[in-house]
């Protein structure tokens, strides 16, 4: 019997690891390859794995007649998890659970704003940093109404994927009147995100999470702890951060916030939340409305 040549293994071997590569490597023209990539790049392929995002960036102001001004630092985080969801018409989908904390921070020492001295105004502000829970997503599968499937898109540049999505938002303000329609007030800002990462880390199907660097821009009206009383002007934040290895991770400042104001934010909700998301108007909301009752109360006494 002649024994095959170590050059023979070696091509044989070659093309069999070749045809293995393929056969892990996700499709993203496919309806599977949409859903896989989405969680992949989102949170994990897999049930129950909570992932973490952070950014940091600055946040400006810009008013009619005056120069821009960087008023606040900004660090954030995201805690998140994706589970498994099913539909008789669009099969298998996923649905995003998260909750998240912005800080904001004094733009030259770093140190996390508990007051702000408004420029404008002249008052000292009592700062409410974002604290939403939860911010989950609606179930999202990889079919169109029509049953065509979805791809899933990016552009490719050295090997590296790039993704943009811009979203603008116009809608009934959660701190407005009835009226809104009439004598204005509604919502109005853009959300902008971007991804970027490594194609041939993100297309592995034995790899289940993927670790994009993010970027993300908000164009918005004067938050309300601000008390601008309808100032002419507006904000936008420009922020970079990307999905890190695990919790222990995140700056320690958050880490200190996190522990300190906000324990429950070092997991995501369950994946069968039903709450309704809270948005940073709705969360401010609260807040108002709590100083306001307890004035009111002590008014009385």
């Amino acid at each position: 019997m002649r024994l095959p040549s170590f050059t023979t293994l070696a091509v044989t071997l070659t093309a069999l690891l070749a045809v293995s590569t393929r056969a892990e490597t996700i499709d993203p023209n496919s309806a599977e390859g949409f859903v896989a990539l989405n969680r992949k790049m989102q949170c994990s392929t897999e049930d129950n794995s909570p992932q973490v995002f952070e950014w940091s960036g600055y946040g400006y102001s810009r008013v009619p007649g005056e120069r821009d001004r960087r008023i606040f630092g900004l660090l954030g985080m995201n805690v998140r998890q994706c589970g498994q969801v099913e539909d008789p018409d669009k099969g298998i989908g996923y649905r995003l659970v998260s909750r998240e904390i912005m800080l904001y921070l004094d733009p030259k020492t770093g140190e996390v704003l508990r007051t702000f001295e408004n420029p404008w105004t002249g008052e000292s502000n009592e700062v409410i940093h974002v604290a939403n829970d939860p911010v989950n997503g609606r179930p999202s599968f990889g079919v169109n109404a029509d049953g065509s499937e979805k791809a899933f898109t990016y552009r490719e540049i050295n090997g590296q994927y790039l993704i943009n999505y811009e979203i603008p938002l116009f809608y009934k303000n959660a701190m407005g009147g009835e009226y809104q329609k009439y004598v204005g007030g509604s919502y109005h800002a853009t959300e902008i995100f971007d991804f970027n990462g490594d194609v041939a880390e993100l297309l592995d199907a034995s790899q289940p999470v993927a670790y994009p660097v993010i970027s993300w821009v908000r164009l918005a009206q004067w938050l309300p702890w601000m008390e601008m009383n309808g100032r002419a002007g507006m904000l936008y934040f420009n922020a970079m951060g990307r999905k890190l290895l695990n919790y222990d991770q995140l700056s320690d400042l958050l880490k200190s916030e996190i522990a300190t104001y906000y324990p429950e934010y070092v997991a995501p909700p369950p994946l069968d939340d039903p709450r309704r998301n809270e948005t940073s108007w709705t969360y401010m909301k609260k807040i108002i409305d709590g100083r306001q009752s307890k004035e009111s109360s002590q008014s009385h006494h």
